[in-house]
């Protein structure tokens, strides 16, 4: 018996608009993401220093490759039902994290506005000491004002 419903047969390769785009970056909130994620230690200067910044490769700030521009979101949105949960009903109600998958392209930088979507990239099934599980793999894209690639990122979910 397939845990793979209808309706998610039919997310597969879809994509849906994750987040609203965000505000621009300042390079304050760059800033303050460096400090935070490398206390108690100084971050490098290349997310601080405009000056020093300026003289690297990048000719600026950038943000760290783990930059999150939707952290501090101005309003909350309804995303819709999440395609990686089961319907009620649906086989398959116990959630695993099978981890992350990122790649990095452009770096974010002062004044870029982000935009991300997401899908479901593929699922298969497989039987386990579970039982019978289903391995959905989530892909985010993240993509700046040019539609320049920053940052894309996939989950594996895994039900039973």
């Amino acid at each position: 018996m397939t845990m793979i419903s209808d309706r998610l047969r039919a997310a597969v390769g879809v994509w849906r608009v994750d987040h609203p785009l965000c505000p621009p970056i300042e390079a304050s909130d760059i800033r303050r993401w460096a400090i935070a994620t490398h206390w108690p230690q100084t971050p490098p200067r290349l997310y601080w220093d405009d000056e020093y910044a300026r003289r690297t490769r990048w000719g600026g700030i950038i943000a760290p490759e783990d930059f999150n521009p939707f952290a501090w979101p101005i309003h909350q949105r309804d995303p819709g039902p999440e395609l990686h949960h089961a319907a009620p009903g649906e086989p398959g109600q116990r959630l695993l994290n099978g981890g992350p998958e990122l790649h990095f392209f452009q770096p974010m930088r002062p004044g870029d506005v982000i935009s991300s979507r997401l899908r479901v990239k593929d699922l298969h099934e497989r039987d386990g000491r579970l039982g019978r599980m289903l391995f959905i793999r989530l892909e985010r894209e993240l993509n700046n004002q040019n539609q320049e690639l920053v940052r894309t990122r996939i989950d594996t979910v895994i039900r039973y």
